[in-house]
């Protein structure tokens, strides 16, 4: 139990090191509170972001009904195991525009999570990144010389505590409390210039900072019966309320000079927003209601597929500090198709015959409305399960994404990207009676 705590705490600080090079890249993160970064872990994303399935080995942080369970038969109906989640990505994005296309790459650590049987109740604590900004956008005019520059970075943290529990034999319901918190920055500056076409020596920035912070909750219900002897059916649902956060914000205009060569920024002054004044250096931020249902069959230990449908109440997002023009928020709703495979899973004599394989394709309208158009996201992924250690239940998570976001149509940005994902999930057992011969 010892080695295993050390191991997870190791790992930790490797891929938080790892992760600390960038949150996000994407243009779209400029918008609202940023890019949604959190969509399960990596069986679930390897899945199409399926979270309908759920088994006492792995952490399901999408449904809290999930936690809890009958104690396992092999450990002589005793607790089932303690189960240690932890998970980092890497992303390379490709930026593709009517005038161009970039190339960038990003890391981050994505999760950490921990789940704690006690008795058929479980519960679950843990961190997660749930939004990113991170972006640098600029604007040419009409002779090509820089017109305007955006740069923002950020995001939001959510920490949570969960409690499942099984109310009959088929049928487990759970809820977890939420707090978010994280901050928001961003600047604008827009560059001026000569008669010459020379750029003057001093600019205008415009600097925001929102410090964000509130609680959440979400619901979870799930049930797995029997179709035949040989066949199970799961389904799942969540419903997550609507959530305000509260929002203190500080804004800045400074005159800056601009390295011409080097674009770095050197402040000469400073002058408040007056936000204090317009009512808006304490604001509310609305995150609107969430709601998740899907269903799947398979046979226990051997494959699954199933389908899941989230619909969120995007339309009703409010921010009162920005508004951004061309902007428009719609309901957004994600379709996600997915399943697993063990050819056997207690092969002795194979290691691959043990390994899940996984597969999955997802649908998402992500609710954000720019030039009239809506931003679509399309993803396929598959992945890989590798047995850890000698009981069956440890194990080592791959998970691969192909995916595209927006469109070059209406002057906007596509971008394609590839996702890759490592997770741990380390499972051993805390509560065992003593026997004696």
């Amino acid at each position: 139990m010892i080695k295993k705590l050390v191991l997870v705490f190791i790992l930790a600080s490797v891929l938080n090191s790892f992760g600390q090079s960038g949150t996000t890249a994407s243009p779209y993160s400029f918008y609202g509170i940023g890019s949604i970064k959190f969509k399960g872990t990596v069986e679930n994303r390897s899945m199409g972001s399926l979270s309908v399935y759920s088994d006492s080995i792995h952490i399901n942080l999408r449904n809290p009904a999930a936690y809890g369970g009958d104690n396992l038969a092999i450990y002589k109906d005793e607790n089932r195991p303690v189960t240690f989640a932890l998970a980092a990505s890497h992303t390379r994005l490709n930026l593709k525009s009517d005038s161009g296309n970039d190339n960038l790459k990003n890391s981050s650590l994505d999760y950490f999570a921990l789940s704690i049987p006690i008795g058929k109740l479980g519960v679950g604590i843990g961190l997660i990144p749930y939004t990113s900004v991170g972006f640098k956008l600029e604007t040419l005019n009409e002779n090509g010389s820089l017109n305007e520059r955006f740069d923002g970075d950020g995001g939001l943290n959510r920490t949570y505590l969960s409690a499942g529990y099984p109310i009959t034999k088929n049928l487990s319901a759970g809820v977890d409390v939420s707090f978010y918190f994280g901050s928001i920055q961003n600047s604008t500056i827009k560059y001026l210039y000569n008669a010459d076409g020379e750029l003057i020596q001093f600019q205008s920035r415009e600097t925001n900072r929102s410090d964000l912070s509130g609680f959440s909750l979400n619901i979870g219900l799930i049930y797995k019966g029997k179709l035949t002897d040989e066949l199970d059916f799961h389904t799942g649902l969540t419903f997550q309320p609507e959530t305000k956060l509260n929002s203190n914000n500080e804004r800045l205009f400074s005159t800056v000079v601009v390295n011409p060569n080097t674009g770095q920024e050197f402040v000469i002054n400073n002058i408040d927003g007056g936000l204090e004044e317009r009512g808006l250096r304490e604001t509310t931020t609305n995150i609107p209601y969430k709601l998740t249902f899907g269903g799947g069959i398979g046979q226990d230990r051997i494959w699954f597929i199933g389908a899941e449908y989230t619909y969120i109440n995007m339309g009703n997002f409010t921010n009162e500090l920005y508004v951004d023009n061309g902007t428009n928020y719609e309901n957004s709703s994600t379709i996600a198709v997915g399943g697993f495979v063990i050819p056997k899973y207690n092969a002795f004599n194979s290691y691959f015959k043990r390994m899940v394989y996984r597969a999955g394709v997802r649908f998402e309208n992500t609710g954000l409305n720019i030039n009239n158009t809506s931003i679509d996201e399309f993803g396929i992924s598959f992945g890989v399960g590798l047995p850890v250690g000698t009981d069956f239940f440890s194990n080592a998570n791959l998970g691969f994404e192909f995916g595209k976001r927006g469109t070059t149509d209406n002057n906007l940005v596509q971008e394609n990207y590839f996702k890759f994902q490592l997770g741990l999930s380390l499972n051993d057992r805390w509560f065992q009676k003593r026997r004696f011969n």
